[in-house]
């Protein structure tokens, strides 16, 4: 086994007893903002990389993998999505992804943290694309929970990108039942969420199992799902809760035509035989997740440690 390089290192705590570490070539950029502290590396095996309060966010070279897995099957599960919400995103791939659809008329992305928006604008202009100035845009720097409990408006996608919920960060108030609520009530007849649920690891499956019992506690149909980012380090967790639609009703085939008919562009992750393999969990993910009892709510949040 070769001996390490000499150069810097980063160490991403995935669990208080176990890392992944990446060689680091240089700090492009670091502050503390107002809500969390910020670093975008540049990494030797995965490019730049955006870093929040420690934990490793997206990376350049597998980033596609996440933000095509979080983005498309919910999408592409209603049958006609035009308006639709991001919680979070700042990176601007998420907003990326969901242009594509022929179908959408108009994103509203509401990130409570404007410094690190900027900076990914600045730093990180392959995730975003030019997104940000896209017409359909809207772009809101504020609490998107308050934004939500206040707003009157539907739409027909709601897409949760946000960290992890770490203790005293941003994040932690948004993966509650009492958030899940207020999700469903500005969602149209057929509306979906789709969000990020923390890892599927072996060691680690409170956060992803407590997210899918917290869900079912509010909405009919709840799908969860597992992809493999390179740079995580771990495999990791999303879920799909819908209103109505299901979907793992649809066929390999059907998935993809409708990512033929109605996407632009060549997805370079996902397609219908992953549609149907990521909702295949393993039988000690599918277990351990079916007999969680705890549900996440305002008042007993779930922190990544727990």
């Amino acid at each position: 086994m070769p001996e390490p390089k000499s150069y810097k290192w980063f160490l991403d705590f995935l669990t208080p007893n176990e890392g992944h570490m990446h060689g680091v070539e240089t700090i492009l950029y670091a502050k503390q903002t107002k809500y969390q502290q910020m670093e975008i590396m540049v990494t030797r095996n995965y490019g730049r990389c955006l870093v929040l309060d420690g934990k490793m966010q997206s990376s350049e070279y597998d980033e596609f993998i996440y933000h095509e897995a979080l983005v498309h099957p919910a999408l592409l599960t209603h049958p006609n999505p035009k308006k639709v919400f991001i919680v979070g995103g700042g990176e601007g791939a998420t907003l990326r992804e969901i242009l594509r659809h022929k179908s959408v008329e108009h994103v509203l992305m509401v990130d409570i943290d404007q410094e690190v928006v900027e900076s990914c604008k600045k730093y990180l202009p392959e995730w975003h694309q030019g997104s940000f100035d896209d017409p359909r845009t809207r772009l809101e720097f504020r609490d998107a929970r308050k934004y939500l409990e206040e707003t009157k408006d539907v739409y027909d996608v709601i897409i949760i990108d946000i960290s992890e919920p770490m203790e005293e960060g941003p994040a932690y108030l948004l993966y509650t039942k009492e958030f899940y609520q207020i999700v469903m009530d500005r969602l149209s007849k057929n509306g979906i969420i789709s969000l990020q649920a923390g890892t599927t690891s072996l060691t680690s499956l409170l956060c992803f199992s407590a997210v899918y019992q917290t869900l079912k506690s509010v909405f009919p149909i709840v799908r969860p799902y597992q992809a493999i980012i390179p740079c995580f380090g771990l495999p990791w967790g999303f879920a799909l809760a819908s209103k109505m639609v299901d979907p793992q009703s649809f066929s390999q085939e059907e998935i993809d035509k409708r990512i033929a008919d109605r996407l632009k562009g060549e997805l370079q992750y996902y397609n219908g035989e992953i549609h149907h393999g990521q909702f295949l969990l393993p039988k000690h993910i599918r277990q351990r997740a079916e007999r969680e009892t705890r549900i996440i709510e305002d008042n007993h949040p779930l922190f990544a440690y727990d």
